[in-house]
């Protein structure tokens, strides 16, 4: 997976500029993929070199000029050979577990404030995918709108379903988390 990948999904619903593109990553920081600022604009100069985007320069005002990209043929099918390959689980690389198995190093009041915390933000993080994938079910995110203006209608409810049940999945997982955090916190009360 790679943010490449990324930002052809998006640029598949519709063309965008490098400034919109960094806005969608910003306003959805929960989404399945997060970056930067400062990998977005390189990463378009790559994929426009390589012909899987092209770029349209856009006058706006006197002066004002902005590059507005769009997926190229190249790109689609990039794309769609991409999603359509299996991908060996990644390499795991997760800080709050890490942390966790060394818990047993600082006070327990401390390992618990630690997992009090987490179980905040997986509940934090359950309830803003709740909320996005009754979105999507509803039809009602921009980049989804724009999606569908290009599918067939009889294929929009099942699009939509088939998106929202990816947030399905990543409530699932945060859920999980959650609950392992619990069951962590009956362990260093002595009480499992």
């Amino acid at each position: 997976m790679s943010l490449q990948h990324a930002l052809l999904g998006v640029l598949e619903a519709r063309p965008m500029n490098g400034y919109e593109l960094t806005r969608f990553f910003e306003a959805a920081p929960r989404w399945v993929w997060s970056a930067p600022h400062s990998q977005i604009y390189p990463t378009l100069r790559q994929m426009e070199q390589a012909g899987l985007i092209e770029g349209q320069q856009e006058i706006r005002g006197t002066k004002l000029r902005r590059m507005v990209y769009s997926i190229t043929e190249r790109g689609l099918e990039e794309l769609r050979g991409w999603v359509s390959t299996g991908h060996s689980a990644p390499p795991v690389r997760d800080a709050f577990f890490l942390q966790a198995l060394f818990f047993d190093m600082v006070d327990p009041e401390e390992a618990a404030s630690v997992l009090r915390a987490y179980i905040e933000g997986q509940e934090k993080l359950i309830a803003e995918w709740r909320a996005h994938s009754q979105a999507l079910l509803a039809k009602e995110t921009d980049l989804l709108r724009e999606r569908l203006k290009n599918r067939p209608p009889a294929e929009h409810d099942r699009i939509a379903r088939l998106k929202a049940h990816v947030f399905d999945g990543q409530i699932a997982v945060a859920q999980a988390r959650a609950d392992w955090a619990r069951e962590s916190l009956r362990l260093l009360a002595g009480d499992a």
